[in-house]
């Protein structure tokens, strides 16, 4: 009937009717448009796996987001095995921070190829610390083994205002890093150390030590523009390019 009433209306009404359908459908192509994006942003991480496995094939010449699968009729026990001793205690006396941080991602482990997580081992000396970091590809969750430390994140400038959300953690106790943000873990005990394991939402989360890129990089950020960033005269950004900006991951 409806087709009908369509039919009779005049050239007017039907290119109107006409228009409201086509206003309709791009609507709903814009919105699912938009939601398809927001699907995207809620996993832009590490991308879910299309089989059961994907060992890395660390050999091979193609170039891809990750690493290329090894042969699922190659693939063995091994490449989801490392004998890593994170029961054991690492060197933290070589680190200028007091801490050492033992990271099995998937360039130790092929077989984390795809499935989005790493775990890390994290030793501090007493007064040692993880100096103020970001991993930009993964979520961190982190448990006292041994020890008391204070740590915290810092948000985004979000209204002008970086805030600290800060904790003192015994042993047994979790605390997480979202994504991104600036975090960083003590041991304000001068006497005895600490130890703590991390998980991280990422086959290979990387990382970005604050005082190592700013100062340390290669080759070296105009001081110029770090003594107007930090509002210091050139020579104490001078002076802090010249020291050895170590790596405490291992």
């Amino acid at each position: 009937m409806y087709v009908l009433d369509v039919i009779h209306l005049g050239d007017s009404n039907r290119a109107k009717i006409e228009s409201q359908m086509a206003s309709t459908s791009s609507f709903c192509l814009l919105a699912a448009l938009l939601a398809l994006i927001s699907w995207q942003q809620a996993i832009a991480s590490d991308p879910s796996p299309l089989q059961d496995f994907c060992v890395a094939d660390m050999h091979s010449p193609v170039r891809v987001n990750g690493f290329p699968c090894l042969n699922p009729m190659d693939v063995n026990a091994d490449h989801f095995f490392k004998a890593a001793m994170l029961d054991k205690p690492k060197n933290t006396k070589d680190s200028k921070f007091g801490s050492n941080v033992t990271l099995i991602n998937v360039m130790q482990l092929p077989g984390l190829n795809t499935l989005g997580i790493s775990i890390a081992r994290i030793d501090y000396a007493p007064l040692g610390e993880n100096p103020p970091h970001t991993h930009p590809r993964a979520t961190e969750i982190f448990t006292v083994l041994e020890g008391t430390l204070y740590v915290g994140f810092v948000t985004s400038n979000q209204n002008n205002m970086n805030k600290l959300f800060s904790k003192v953690l015994n042993k047994g106790d979790v605390f997480v890093f979202p994504v991104g943000l600036i975090h960083f873990q003590f041991n304000p005990n001068p006497h005895q150390p600490a130890v703590a394991i991390a998980a991280l939402s990422s086959q290979n989360p990387g990382v970005i030590t604050i005082a190592n890129a700013v100062f340390g990089s290669t080759p070296p950020i105009s001081d110029d523009v770090l003594a107007k960033a930090f509002q210091v005269e050139k020579g104490t950004i001078d002076w802090l390019q010249a020291q050895f900006w170590e790596n405490n991951h291992y």
